[in-house]
C-alpha cells in the first residue's frame, strides 16, 4: 500500500530520506521492518499476521485507525482508504 501522509516529523524524515534523527536510535529497526511490511502489504488483513505488533483496531473518537505496538507505549497509528488502497495520517505517537 502507498502511504499517502506522515504526521510525525520525525517518522517522515525516517522513511523519505533514511533520516532517523528525529526518532530514538533503539526503534529504528523495528520502525524500518514495520514501515516496510505497509508498504508492501495487500489487504489489511495481512496486519494480524504478526503477533508481535498487536495490531487493532481503535474505539471511540479513534474509530477506524489501527494501532501497532512499536514499544510499551509507543504506537505506530494509522487508518486505512479502502477506495484507494492507502495509509493514512501515518502518525508515531505515545497515546497511553
Amino acid at each position: 500500500m502507498k502511504i499517502r501522509n506522515v504526521v510525525h516529523r520525525g517518522l517522515r524524515r525516517l522513511i523519505q530520506a533514511d533520516d532517523a534523527a528525529g526518532v530514538q536510535p533503539a526503534v529504528v529497526p523495528k520502525l524500518r521492518r514495520i514501515v516496510s511490511f505497509l508498504q508492501d502489504m495487500e489487504r489489511e488483513e495481512e496486519l494480524r499476521t504478526v503477533p508481535g505488533w498487536r495490531a487493532h483496531r481503535l474505539t471511540g473518537d479513534r474509530r477506524g485507525s489501527w494501532s501497532l505496538t512499536v514499544t510499551a507505549n509507543w504506537r505506530l497509528t494509522f487508518r486505512i482508504d479502502r477506495d484507494e488502497m492507502e495509509i493514512v495520517d501515518l502518525d508515531y505517537e505515545d497515546y497511553h
